[in-house]
């Protein structure tokens, strides 16, 4: 999606800081529903979320990235997950499926000229994850690459999470099925 106009960003915030996907890399915008968190599970992973009854797993990218979250329990509503389809690629590794990226909020979609994209600096590059920074009236955002969002290991554990999410979710249907209707007919 790339012109003389230039690339398409969604905007986004975590906590003070302003980031960027490519559009291209992100399937949908959803709001914030609620979402299932067994006990056990790092501390980034906000939890599931059952999409269609697929167990999508949605990364709390604040925490991923060691960012102090700026939404405050009014504001929690109105955060929302940015849908990453499956084979993103990231951390290298097939996750088996789609990726919910949870932000505090969704600021705009913009066509962002490759001219105002200009090299991070090192210590501002988010773990290896922001690519370029992107020059903006209000400041400057973090490009972030999805394909260094996790590391091969993160993603490989994630993988393994989400089947035992899926799992647990297909039981539901089979437990209905071995009781009969609820009325008794």
């Amino acid at each position: 999606m790339q012109d003389a106009a230039g690339e398409a960003y969604l905007l986004f915030r975590l906590g003070s800081r302003r980031c960027a996907l490519p559009r291209a890399s992100v399937r949908e915008v959803l709001p914030l529903p609620r979402l299932w968190r067994p006990p056990g599970l790092p501390r980034p992973l906000a939890g599931f979320l059952n999409l269609g009854g697929e167990a999508l797993p949605v990364l709390d990218l604040a925490r991923l990235f060691a960012l102090e979250s700026a939404a405050l329990a009014d504001e929690a509503l109105y955060r929302h997950i940015l849908l990453l389809p499956g084979g993103a690629g990231l951390g290298g590794a097939g996750l088996g499926g789609a990726l919910g990226l949870l932000v505090d909020r969704v600021l705009d979609l913009a066509r962002i000229p490759a001219a105002r994209l200009r090299p991070v600096p090192p210590e501002a590059s988010l773990n290896g994850c922001a690519v370029a920074e992107i020059e903006t009236p209000e400041g400057f955002l973090h490009l972030l690459d999805p394909g260094r969002i996790l590391l091969a290991q993160e993603a490989a554990a994630l993988a393994a999470l989400r089947e035992g999410a899926a799992a647990r979710l297909a039981e539901w249907p089979a437990l209905a099925a071995a009781h009969g209707p609820a009325d008794g007919a």
